[in-house]
């Protein structure tokens, strides 16, 4: 885990374990629904319309989320994947809400970071629509917002491997962006969509339990106060 903090750092706030204890749960019913959705597609991809069940080389997450399969058939998948979407935006709007207490920033910067995550995410959760291409730019907008109070908290607060790390998800995210709207190597997107996907909830989880530290050395040195208190009495 990550040990490279300077020793100042801001007074710790007030923990807030559920939320975070919320994030790891729904982060692991998403990936274990993500998986069995994977089992139930039907079929196609981009590279075979024809090619039978759900490929981890040629198939997007958005496969799973449609009406219809490519192969034409109708989509069993969908319902398990809707439900896992709708579980990773509640489980990242909740990470967003949490996230200020690891950073010292004005209540303000800390309430943009928080609506806009939020906001981001939901937006994300309707991704299944017709409006897929809007929804995608749109939550990238705010998502840029709340990226970039992060990378500057982990920064000014020391977190520097975690900056790096998300420094590494953010070009990965910038690849899949260029291949997307650029068509080149579009062989190779839905794999890179998966890594991707990958080293961004890692790094998420990462400062998540950060966070979940970080409160719980609030909370320890809050009961030594009040026992020093008692002692006194």
């Amino acid at each position: 885990m990550v040990n490279d903090k300077s020793s100042q750092q801001p007074a710790a706030k007030r923990s807030q374990s559920p939320l975070v204890i919320a994030t790891f749960v729904g982060l692991t019913i998403f990936t274990g629904l993500y998986v069995l959705a994977t089992q139930l597609y039907p079929g196609g991809s981009q590279a075979d319309k024809h090619s039978p069940g759900f490929s981890w080389l040629h198939n997007y997450w958005c496969n799973l989320l449609n009406a219809e399969a490519i192969n034409g058939q109708p989509n069993a998948a969908r319902p398990l994947a809707l439900l896992a979407m709708l579980i990773l935006c509640l489980s990242l709007a909740s990470f967003w809400c949490v996230l200020p207490n690891l950073f010292a920033f004005p209540k303000p910067v800390n309430k943009l970071i928080q609506g806009t995550g939020i906001l981001s995410m939901l937006l994300a959760s309707l991704i299944f629509t017709p409006y897929h291409d809007v929804v995608i730019n749109l939550a990238g907008l705010f998502g840029l917002i709340t990226l970039f109070y992060t990378y500057k908290g982990l920064y000014q607060h020391h977190y520097r491997r975690l900056f790096w790390l998300g420094l590494g998800c953010l070009g990965l995210i910038g690849c899949n962006n260029y291949i997307y709207y650029s068509r080149h190597y579009l062989y190779y997107l839905p794999l890179l969509q998966k890594i991707t996907f990958g080293c961004f909830l890692s790094w998420i989880s990462i400062m998540n339990w950060e966070v979940y530290k970080k409160g719980k050395l609030a909370d320890n040195a809050g009961l030594g106060r009040l026992f020093r208190l008692t002692q006194r009495k």
